[in-house]
């Protein structure tokens, strides 16, 4: 059986996947791009024409959402939430929010420290950001705030894998300092995971 491809780029929403197969024991093709894609992979695009990471190939089928291939990676997993377990809606929120709302504030902040010649970066849009993203964090320490370990259903989930990655992107960027007591100890134990230390020295190459 033909192992699922994940095309991954260093620390890019793509962990959120290769953290999920680690913590699931899956066997994947890693096929690790310079970041980003579009400007130093070409022949990328013949993969996924949004030139973007995450690209999960399984079975012939492109997959291109992140929260959503760690819905298929935790399929029948602790890693997810069943239908019938009572967190189950609260956990399909969470993976939404993990980018829309999390994520999102997030990514143009790279855009306007990294991304983006130096002509051109601004810092006025890295602070508005940076203040978004602290905004709609508080949702993370409203939801740990009464001494759980993870978000959803007592145990840890792809939910803590998406917010997870967010929380840990941010760190990068010098932005953890608006995060709460709460979730920056909920982070400490989300990266101190064998799976997330396996996913990271993984993507050394």
């Amino acid at each position: 059986m033909t192992r699922p491809i994940l095309y991954h780029c260093a620390d890019a929403r793509s962990l959120r996947c290769l953290w999920a197969a680690e913590e699931a024991g899956m066997a994947i093709d890693l096929r690790l791009l310079p970041f980003p894609p579009r400007a130093f992979a070409p022949d990328y695009r013949a993969v996924n024409p949004l030139m973007t990471v995450p690209g999960w190939v399984e079975d012939g089928r492109l997959m291109t959402e992140s929260a959503a291939i760690c819905e298929r990676i935790a399929e029948g997993t602790p890693l997810e939430v069943r239908r019938e377990e009572g967190d189950y809606w609260a956990w399909r929120n969470w993976l939404h929010r993990s980018d829309a709302t999390l994520t999102f504030p997030l990514a143009i902040m790279i855009r306007y420290t990294r991304v983006e010649p130096p002509e051109r970066r601004l810092a006025q849009a890295v602070a508005d950001y940076k203040a978004f993203f602290g905004g709609r964090a508080r949702s993370i320490e409203a939801a740990l705030s009464d001494g759980r370990d993870w978000l959803v259903a007592g145990r840890f989930t792809i939910a803590d894998i998406a917010i997870g990655y967010a929380a840990f992107l941010a760190t990068t960027l010098g932005a953890d300092d608006v995060l709460g007591e709460a979730t920056t100890a909920w982070l400490a134990r989300c990266t101190a995971r064998d799976g997330f230390r396996r996913a990271r020295e993984r993507q050394k190459g």
